[in-house]
């Protein structure tokens, strides 16, 4: 071999040699930044190209509804069966993205079997991850302060992942039906109201955002929202109620009242000293509200009408006419809605006035004028200018 061909061998060994390094060390690198544990090299490099290829789909939620939709995951399920049927949920984009991401990140071998509430709204990546934990699926159910029983009865037909209607609701609930004892005597409900009908839970149905437990029963909703009115109206409130010679239940009439009056939370206090003077001296309270529960959908469908002159005094029919505060002195027979802890604070501590009325004002903002009785042909003159 000349001397010319053992430099070129030379040379050849040297950059093969450098190849074989580079490669190494290319090799190396390339293993350290996608080395996932459980899995052997070759498997998590694949797999980690994929989700660099696809990162913008593992960020990007489905969809814009944010409906919660119902998703089963039985026992024996693969992360291949479970993508396919997000996918058929329109919950996922891409099956075969989620198999492996939840490879890539050991999550298959978490996902567990039970029954869940997805968004199209959540992305991918967080909808894997809610997967792996049945026991934090949750229902929500949103109920607002002024609600009266069939509006809650109303928004659980309209939730598709209750297994119970509106109508089984209220049959728990509503007027006849079993109050639990202790409940019952927390608050004061009586046996018979003053109207010589069985009491509801009307009023002590606490506003709240509820998480619910799959396959929750009507019972156990009522139980929940009795519990948290319990958590918010304390004993120390109960006994401040008992101070001012009124009982629980007394409170929660007339704040239930108030709840309905009130649009500016700031002139709850104010509202709640004019019904309180009122009630006091004795006046009737001739709240509107009572007389819009009196009438409840009958008219328009709607559950708190618009009234008219005629209804005040019960001349258009007015059912259930025990409840307007027009016709009948002092409280209503019970709560027309369930008040928020707002209203029930501002009976327990009302403001100190001279009021016996108020009407709106003229700004169309929700907030009232406020008379005394000397005002009282002002009250009645009172126009907006």
């Amino acid at each position: 071999m000349t001397q010319t061909s053992r430099n070129l061998v030379a040379v050849v060994l040297v950059v093969v040699l450098g190849i074989v390094l580079v490669a190494c060390v290319a090799g190396a690198g390339l293993f350290l930044w996608a080395r996932q544990e459980g899995l052997n090299p070759l498997k998590a490099i694949q797999l980690r190209i994929s989700l660099e290829r696809h990162e913008d789909e593992l960020t990007r939620p489905a969809g814009a509804d944010p409906q919660f939709r119902k998703f089963e995951i039985l026992p024996g399920d693969t992360a291949s069966a479970i993508a396919d049927n997000l996918l058929a949920q329109s919950l996922i984009t891409n099956a075969g993205l989620f198999v492996d991401y939840v490879q890539y990140y050991g999550l298959d071998s978490q996902l567990e079997a039970g029954t869940y509430f997805l968004q199209q709204t959540q992305t991918l990546e967080e909808i894997a991850y809610t997967l792996t934990d049945a026991s934090a699926a949750t229902i929500p159910l949103l109920t607002l302060e002024g609600w009266r029983i069939e509006q809650i009865a109303d928004i659980i037909d309209q939730n598709p992942l209750l297994d119970f209607s509106g109508s089984d609701f209220l049959g728990v609930v509503g007027p006849g039906a079993a109050i639990p004892p202790d409940f019952k005597a927390r608050v004061g409900i009586p046996d018979v109201m003053s109207n010589g009908q069985p009491p509801s839970l009307e009023g002590f149905l606490f506003p709240a955002t509820y998480q619910l437990k799959p396959g929750i029963t009507p019972f156990e909703l009522r139980d929940e929202m009795l519990a948290a009115f319990n958590l918010n109206v304390t004993d120390a409130m109960i006994q401040q109620a008992a101070d001012q010679g009124l009982t629980m239940y007394e409170v929660v009439t007339m704040a239930s009242i108030v709840e309905r009056e009130t649009v500016a939370a700031d002139e709850a206090p104010i509202i709640a000293s004019v019904y309180l003077n009122r009630l006091r001296l004795p006046m009737r309270l001739d709240a509107d509200p009572t007389v819009q529960y009196a009438i409840g959908s009958t008219r328009d469908g709607s559950w708190w009408p618009q009234i008219t002159q005629a209804d005040y005094y019960g001349l258009a029919g007015v059912p259930n006419q025990s409840y307007s505060t027009y016709l009948n002195e002092g409280l209503p027979p019970g709560p027309i809605a369930s008040p928020g802890l707002g209203s029930i604070n501002a009976v327990l501590n009302p403001a100190v006035t001279e009021y016996f009325y108020f009407r709106a004002g003229c700004n169309n903002d929700g907030r009232h004028e406020f008379f005394t009785l000397e005002q009282q042909a002002d009250h009645a003159a009172f126009t907006c200018p």
